[in-house]
């Protein structure tokens, strides 16, 4: 499958959880895929916060893995 139709689906997927970060003060992005590898940017709130990797790492990450197997994990800028 193409980078960007999974790239199209890992932005589908954080469409979804996008306003549980908003409410929590931060926001996420997708910066790009390549090599099985979501990198996203937090910002906000979440930029600094000690449980960011724990919700994204654990949680935003098992979501994607699931719902997309190319995606083997993610890497987190802040």
């Amino acid at each position: 499958m193409k980078t960007n139709k999974i790239e199209n689906r890992i932005e589908t997927i954080l469409k979804k959880v996008r306003p549980y970060i908003k409410m929590h003060g931060g926001d996420v992005d997708l910066v790009g895929f390549t090599g099985g590898i979501a990198i996203l940017h937090i910002s906000g709130v979440c930029a600094h916060c000690s449980l960011a990797d724990l919700t994204y790492n654990n949680l935003i990450a098992g979501l994607l893995k699931e719902e997309i197997p190319e995606v083997k994990g993610v890497q987190l800028q802040k």
